[in-house]
């Protein structure tokens, strides 16, 4: 203890030593978690995804996910209304309606081809989140401005947004096994025209004979052609 008097005043109001403080965790949000989930899809794949693998992304427990989704069905609705948020809807016109269903849903298949496999996510899902049902609610407004009837509106909605899912998850499909070191199975168009035409003809007749337009198609040809098929045969 000081002897002088002022020392000891002093001392009796130093602050004593303490360690400094810990930083402050990141407040886990449903933001937080969506961007988390996509970054799992992104890297490993939609068949990575899983609690742990969020867990793990955020740095925290499974509790702490808890406090703001249900379960793993949960985030599926989340990351699936995140991709429709950056979908962008026309306002409905009758003489253009067919162009403008096919820009929706070709922005959806991109948004879904960015994430391996994200479109299973979709499949079988009953949509709550309100950016997934803006965009379902925007195209169905597109094909009952057309004059469809509502009820074919409404299967036919159902019908193109299942082909697109389905579209997207093969292409994912394909892609990442391109990537394996035995991709020897995933054949060009070239090796496929000289297999089918390989066939033995009295049992594959059409498939010799058409091999070429079995296999063409570049790009997204095959999804504007399905598309278009599938609006050709709705009546107003």
């Amino acid at each position: 203890m000081p002897t002088d008097p002022k020392q000891r005043r002093a001392a009796r109001h130093a602050q004593p030593d303490s360690p400094p403080a810990a930083p402050r965790k990141t407040p886990i949000t449903v933001e937080r978690i969506t961007d988390a989930a996509l970054q799992v899809i992104e890297t490993e794949g939609y068949d990575a995804l899983t609690i742990r693998r969020v867990t793990a992304v955020l740095g925290t427990g499974p509790s702490s996910l808890y406090a703001h989704i249900v379960n793993k069905h949960d985030i599926d609705d989340l990351i699936i209304g995140r991709l429709c948020a950056g979908i962008e809807l026309p306002e409905p016109d009758p003489a253009t309606w067919r162009s403008q269903i096919i820009d929706v849903y070709s922005q959806i298949r991109d948004q879904y081809l960015k994430y391996p496999g994200v479109s299973r996510a979709a499949l079988a899902m009953v949509p709550t989140h309100l950016e997934t049902l803006r965009v379902s609610e925007g195209i169905l407004a597109i094909l009952l401005a057309a004059g469809i009837p509502s009820q074919t509106a409404a299967w036919a909605r159902d019908a193109l947004t299942l082909y697109v899912g389905a579209y997207a998850l093969e292409r994912s499909v394909v892609q990442q096994r391109q990537q394996t070191q035995d991709h020897s199975w995933v054949l060009s168009r070239e090796e496929l025209i000289t297999r089918f035409s390989a066939l033995p003809a009295d049992q594959f007749p059409h498939t010799r004979r058409h091999a070429a337009e079995l296999t063409a198609g570049t790009g997204h040809d095959r999804f504007d052609f399905t598309l278009t098929l599938i609006m050709n045969n709705l009546t107003p």
